[in-house]
């Protein structure tokens, strides 16, 4: 458990360092399509990725995330989808700095407050007995069901985001990209035990390294549209909560790990939860984030 808990933090930072890097140049974009215009979220979307792949500063974030991803994987070696996932919250923590440094403004005592709640969240998620399930095996019948059920999902949230309030479509958005990060993970964790016990043949011929593929590229297009419609904080904490809470159901459902069953495994699931959703709508709502300054060039 402490390798996953270990690369999963260390995957954290560097998902909220390349969100970070990459909201700065989808910020500088956004312009481009003025304040209000309204057009369709998938060619907006599409039009943005195409203008963001000739921008270095984009570059590097993408490296980053590729970073993130490797550390997800052994992460996710090592660890349940439904306990690793879960670490992956701790982006906001990494994400508010980051946010004032570009800003050159310092976090203010609410910032700390819902730091501190997310703390004690992820603190009650791993010290109560029950909540954090072990390893399991996976059951792919649960997994292709769990994956179509996101599809639905996503392709709902999309089509309903158009011509909603700017901060409104961008948490929306990130809702869907946390939805197949959710994805992700677990095909991350098929996929990685694919290649050490059957091969690369064996895994090339296999469905999940597709399901992988088109769910990581369609979180990042997705993770984009959030970052430059939105403040960096508020559509990570939206893809922050949802990742984990998908990821968690599904690790439960998919993978045949125990749930929390006794009273207090419950009662400390619902605590962790409540705290750490607090803290990030704290850290969503603090005037650093809503009222940000210009991006520094």
């Amino acid at each position: 458990m402490t390798l996953a808990v270990g690369f999963g933090v260390l995957a954290a930072f560097l998902f909220a360092a390349a969100a970070s890097l990459q909201q700065q140049a989808a910020q500088r974009h956004r312009a481009e399509d003025g304040p209000h215009r309204r057009t369709d979220v998938f060619v907006g979307l599409l039009r943005l990725i195409r203008r963001l792949v000739r921008e270095p500063l984009w570059l590097v974030g993408w490296v980053t995330n590729l970073g993130g991803f490797g550390a997800q994987a052994i992460a996710l070696r090592f660890g349940s989808v439904a306990l690793v996932q879960p670490l992956l919250v701790t982006q906001l923590l990494f994400a508010m700095p980051m946010a004032a440094a570009w800003q050159r403004r310092r976090p203010g005592r609410r910032d700390w407050r819902a730091a501190i709640l997310i703390c004690g969240g992820l603190v009650t998620f791993f010290a109560v007995r029950g909540i954090a399930p072990q390893d399991g095996q996976p059951n792919r019948t649960h997994v292709l069901l769990g994956c179509l059920v996101a599809v639905a999902a996503v392709l709902l949230i999309l089509p309903f985001s158009e011509g909603r309030p700017r901060l409104v479509r961008a948490t929306m958005i990130a809702i869907a990209a946390g939805i197949c990060y959710a994805i992700s993970a677990a095909m991350i964790k098929l996929t990685t035990d694919d290649l050490l016990t059957r091969g690369a043949l064996a895994t090339a011929r296999d469905w999940p390294g597709y399901v992988l593929a088109a769910s990581t590229l369609s979180g990042l297009v997705l993770g984009q549209g959030a970052l430059a419609a939105g403040s960096l904080p508020s559509a990570v904490a939206a893809m922050s909560i949802t990742n984990p809470v998908a990821s968690y159901l599904l690790g439960v459902y998919a993978f045949a790990v125990e749930p929390p069953s006794t009273t207090s495994a419950l009662i400390g699931l619902a605590a962790a939860g409540a705290l750490t959703s607090l803290g990030a709508v704290g850290l969503a709502h603090s005037p650093l984030v809503r009222a940000p300054r210009p991006v520094l060039s």
